[in-house]
């Protein structure tokens, strides 16, 4: 979690910034990358070349700045929390919970760490932090600073031209509206992006047709300009605006709507989804009779939906009501969406054929008629809360695993 406000350097100083600490940052970490030597790694048992740890990384830096008079002239500071973001990525990757480090590339994703931060506030408005050896630079206050000791920052720089600081800070817990006794199941999908046991339907924001109109225009005056040129890389810096609007109006979304549920609810149930199993590229699919040629493996209708799953936020959602809920004291459950779309909630008949299209499920055994989103959201929210039991040592009758996503698995959650 980090506080994120926009900085405005002057022109000197974003140059500056790209060219020395982004281009420092982006070189340490590609030679970490390299030294590590993932290949190396793995052939270890017979090559006898271990991989070097954080401490010897950071000797090699040092003297590497003694002998390389361009690396000497930039900040040690920089170069040296590049390393430990190196060494956390590794980490992650050991532990499961990230893909292995990989190479940064000019201009994608540009950004550097600062330590020790220095930070002036001269309004309410607006304030300065020190970046090194360049000095002050001044940043809007869009909401208040975090209370806590400020120790390090990250400058960020967009495809746009739009530079960022980030402050780390722990999430806050959100107030309480009414929250107490009150559940909801949530469902996720592509037409309809959150529905929810109570009925209550959202959308995530999509392009506007004006914007829509606007990025095609600037692809096509892209496509007249010469590779390498100032104007294309202008046309391109003005087609990244475009998509981080959006971006900035999902993630604006997200906020407001998981802060209202965080507000709103004790108990609060969601589908467990692989998000990121689920929009993996298909594989190839060789053609037995013509080894030299493939088949048709759905790429293009995966690539839309992939697309869809994206713009919907999915992932954001979840990890964003799970750090509020989490911070708000408020119980948080995953259960297995198994036939969640296909299980009627009055009478628990399983077929396929319930879902009569896409937004029309109607149980062949009672004839029960409802949205399928809100059908599938209050199956989740039983799937959370099991019916009572009907008498001492009887078994519950609810369906599939509750795992509480602020613990380990719980099979037994009451009503």
């Amino acid at each position: 979690m980090a506080n994120r406000y926009r900085l405005y350097p002057t022109e000197e100083q974003a140059v500056f910034m790209r060219e020395r600490h982004c281009a420092d940052a982006r070189y340490v970490w590609n030679l970490a990358v390299e030294q590590f030597g993932y290949r190396q790694h793995r052939e270890r048992g017979t090559s006898g070349r271990p991989a070097p740890g954080p401490t010897a990384r950071q000797r090699q830096l040092a003297e590497a700045r003694q002998e390389i008079e361009w690396l000497r002239c930039g900040s040690s500071s920089v170069q040296q929390q590049a390393l430990r973001a190196f060494d956390r990525a590794v980490q992650a990757c050991f532990d499961g919970n990230a893909k292995e480090p990989r190479w940064r590339k000019r201009g994608v994703s540009e950004g550097f760490c600062v330590r020790d931060t220095k930070v002036v506030v001269h309004s309410r408005a607006w304030a300065q932090i020190a970046v090194p050896k360049l000095g002050w630079v001044k940043f809007k206050l869009s909401r208040a600073l975090p209370a806590d000791k400020l120790r390090m920052a990250r400058i960020t720089a967009a495809p746009s031209g739009r530079w960022h600081v980030s402050f780390p800070a722990p999430q806050p817990a959100v107030p309480d509206a009414g929250r107490a006794g009150r559940a909801i199941g949530i469902d996720r999908g592509v037409a309809t992006t959150i529905a929810t046991s109570d009925g209550q339907m959202f959308r995530a924001p999509t392009m506007r047709k004006r914007e829509q109109a606007k990025l095609a225009r600037l692809q096509r005056e892209k496509t007249r300009r010469r590779k390498g040129s100032a104007r294309r890389r202008s046309v391109v810096m003005r087609i990244a605006a475009v998509h981080e609007t959006v971006a900035g109006r999902r993630r604006d979304w997200v906020e407001k709507l998981t802060t209202r549920i965080a507000a709103r609810y004790d108990f609060v149930a969601v589908e467990h989804l692989a998000v990121r199993n689920m929009v993996r590229k298909p594989k190839p699919k060789p053609n037995p009779d013509r080894p030299d040629q493939y088949l048709p493996n759905g790429a293009a209708a995966k690539a839309g939906l992939n697309k869809r799953i994206h713009a919907n936020c999915w992932g954001m959602f979840a990890r964003r009501l799970g750090q509020k809920t989490k911070a708000s004291g408020t119980t948080l459950v995953e259960v297995s969406a198994r036939y969640s779309s296909q299980e009627c909630r009055n009478c628990g008949h399983t077929a396929k054929e319930n879902r009569e299209s896409q937004a029309v499920f109607r149980c062949l055994a009672c004839g029960h008629l409802d949205h399928a989103d809100h059908n599938a959201a209050q199956i989740i929210l039983a799937r959370a809360r099991p019916a009572p039991t009907p008498g001492p040592g009887a078994i519950p009758q609810g369906v599939g695993t509750a795992r509480c996503a602020h613990g380990s698995e719980n099979h037994d959650w009451a009503a």
